[in-house]
């Protein structure tokens, strides 16, 4: 049975919540009409009644012995904030998607997006009309930052503290499954950001239901939450549950588990590893494509290795190896976590293998760091130029269109897009959105909003920037991260964006890149001239993509299949607001070609098997 206020019809809802350390628990009603029930007490500390004369928008707390009434640990709305009664809602959705099976992992171009800073309304209902837009770019899947219920109405949503609950403030519920079915209809899948290493500060009661935390272990973000301590069983059931809720309820199609480095867990099978079996699992009941995505900096292949050779079987991870080696290449900035790279192999390697710490010395870390990934699919990668952290996590929150040139710009695209593994794109990366994406809160607690503002400051430090970040409670900070779509429509913004696009499509057109595979792709390095040869073939098909990453020009030879070679892309083009291609639009080969480079250039060329 489910945890929560369960509707049931005709007046019935059922409540069940754990609290082991309390004697009793009752429900009281406060509006509208006030009373109190008490539950039963049943196995394993949990308390749960069937109750008659309920109605959905009814308004509950649970009462904790004699102590102090607190919203429901598993409340499905709290349309007063954290901090008021929890909402009896009735989940009846009529849904229009019931053809839809979800897409290959494969085939995923993911958009992330922040539902608050996505629109002026910065609502579900507000994201529907852009959704058009995202197809036209050749999105595939979008996915949404953390929507479970924060403090205030402006959050990443990494502080949100009741896990089933969708923000009231975005449009609850049933605006979640709208956009969910919306999306469906338009052939685009949703991922959802789930956080299951810690709750956020305001408003976390669960601690006062039971040993939901423990202290054997610290997280950078609050107590750590007890996975594997005496009662972990209920713990556990209650996050895996909750993940099974968003996959059904909603219609999830995967969910991204956010920083899973601070999910700490030493019994036998692995939180992570019950998860996401448990989501398999249900997928095949529902039918469905579901997969498990992990967020993490372990560098650990485990995560994603096949359970029968020992991993946790989640489908995929976040790669930030891959980022930091082209962005540091392209900006040049070695602060903080960026010590670790700078040298051109770091970008070889990422392609060839994934991880690029496996095991060697970080000086970041003052450790050895990661183990061995080679030989794992490119689709267990999400790899990207720019995302909510990399961004976010600046000192002003600025985009790499505050850093890079055009030309830079468009190579990390590239790099990305045309890469083998799941491309992401951050929200107006597409055509150069200019506005930051900073931090921002809406505490309510004046502690502990200096709290936050010290905390950042302090985690700057390592960067050695010398300014301070913008204030995270001031409203103007949040409004700064609003992104402005006209921008789509003008001068380079609008070149950059019909770039993406194109290179969106040569993407899903060549099944050689559609496709890709560790043992259908060729990589070959020109170290001196940071130069990346990806030959990439599929049945008869061959295409060549060649990253310079060099800010000079560069006559190099590159092996290639004997024939005629048409250019697909050259992102020196005029057409792309670049200084001008010496590469013809077909070229001939005998085993081998010479082509001329220009700076910080992307380069396709497939090979024309007809005329051959």
């Amino acid at each position: 049975m489910k945890v929560g206020a369960n509707f049931l019809g005709n007046g019935r809802c059922m409540f069940r919540v754990w609290a082991p350390w309390a004697g009793q628990v009752q429900v009281h009603f406060v509006a509208p009409i006030d009373r109190i029930i008490p539950l039963s007490k049943t196995e394993r500390g949990y308390h749960q009644l069937t109750v008659d004369n309920v109605v959905p928008e009814c308004l509950y707390f649970y009462k904790l012995g004699e102590g102090k009434e607190r919203p429901d640990p598993a409340s499905r709305s709290q349309p007063q904030g954290v901090h008021g009664p929890s909402e009896v809602i009735d989940s009846d959705f009529d849904w229009q998607d019931r053809a839809w099976r979800g897409i290959p992992l494969v085939d995923y171009v993911i958009y992330e997006l922040h539902v608050g800073a996505f629109s002026a309304e910065g609502t579900f209902e507000a994201v529907i009309p852009h959704l058009d837009r995202l197809t036209d770019l050749g999105v595939s899947a979008i996915e949404l930052m953390p929507v479970a219920q924060f403090p205030g109405d402006r959050n990443w949503g990494y502080d949100g503290v009741y896990p089933y609950a969708v923000q009231d403030s975005y449009g609850g519920t049933q605006g979640l499954k709208r956009l969910v079915e919306t999306c469906h209809l338009r052939g685009l899948a949703v991922i959802l950001d789930v956080v299951y290493n810690h709750l956020g500060p305001e408003g976390n009661y669960l601690a006062e239901f039971g040993p939901y935390f423990t202290d054997r272990y610290k997280t950078l973000w609050g107590s750590a939450i007890n996975f594997d301590g005496p009662h972990s069983d209920e713990v556990r059931r209650f996050f895996i549950d909750n993940a099974k809720y968003w996959v059904t309820e909603f219609h999830i199609d995967a969910l991204r588990i956010d920083a899973i480095h601070g999910i700490f867990d030493f019994s036998a099978q692995h939180f992570l590893e019950e998860l996401t079996l448990a989501v398999h699992e249900q997928a095949e009941r529902l039918n469905r494509r579901i997969y498990v995505i992990a967020e993490s900096d372990l560098n650990d292949s485990r995560v994603i290795r096949s359970r029968d050779v020992g991993g946790y079987g989640l489908d995929a991870q976040w790669n930030d190896d891959f980022h930091h080696s082209i962005h540091v290449l392209l900006t040049g900035e070695r602060g903080g976590y960026y010590s670790d790279f700078g040298e051109f192999k770091h970008v070889v390697k990422a392609f060839r293998e994934g991880f690029v710490y496996s095991g060697q010395f970080s000086s970041y870390r003052a450790r050895r760091h990661g183990n061995p990934s080679l030989g794992l699919p490119p689709h267990r990668w999400v790899v990207f130029a720019q995302n909510h952290d990399q961004v976010g996590n600046r000192i002003e929150g600025d985009r790499l269109s505050k850093l890079l040139s055009m030309e830079a710009l468009k190579l990390a695209a590239g790099a990305v897009l045309l890469s083998p593994f799941i491309p992401l794109v951050f929200m107006g990366e597409e055509y150069g959105e200019t506005a930051p994406f900073p931090y921002f809160v809406s505490h309510s607690d004046p502690g502990l909003v200096e709290a936050v503002r010290r905390g950042r400051k302090e985690e700057f430090a390592r960067f050695q920037w010398s300014s301070d970040p913008p204030d995270p409670q001031d409203e103007k900070t949040f409004l700064s991260a609003k992104i402005d779509y006209d921008l789509a429509r003008t001068g380079h913004h609008q070149v950059l964006y019909e770039f993406y696009r194109e290179l969106i499509r040569l993407r899903k057109r060549l099944p050689a890149l559609a496709c890709a595979t560790r043992e259908r792709m060729e990589i070959c390095e020109f170290d001196q001239e940071r130069t990346l040869f990806v030959r990439h073939w599929h049945d008869v098909e061959e295409t060549v993509t060649i990253f310079h990453f060099s800010h000079t020009p560069h006559d190099l030879s590159f092996p290639m299949s004997s024939g005629t070679w048409i250019k697909e892309m050259d992102s020196a083009e005029p057409r792309w607001d670049g200084p001008g291609s010496a590469i013809l639009s077909e070229v001939r080969s005998d085993g081998g070609v010479t082509l001329r480079l220009s700076p910080l250039s992307v380069v396709l060329l497939t090979r024309d098997v007809i005329s051959q």
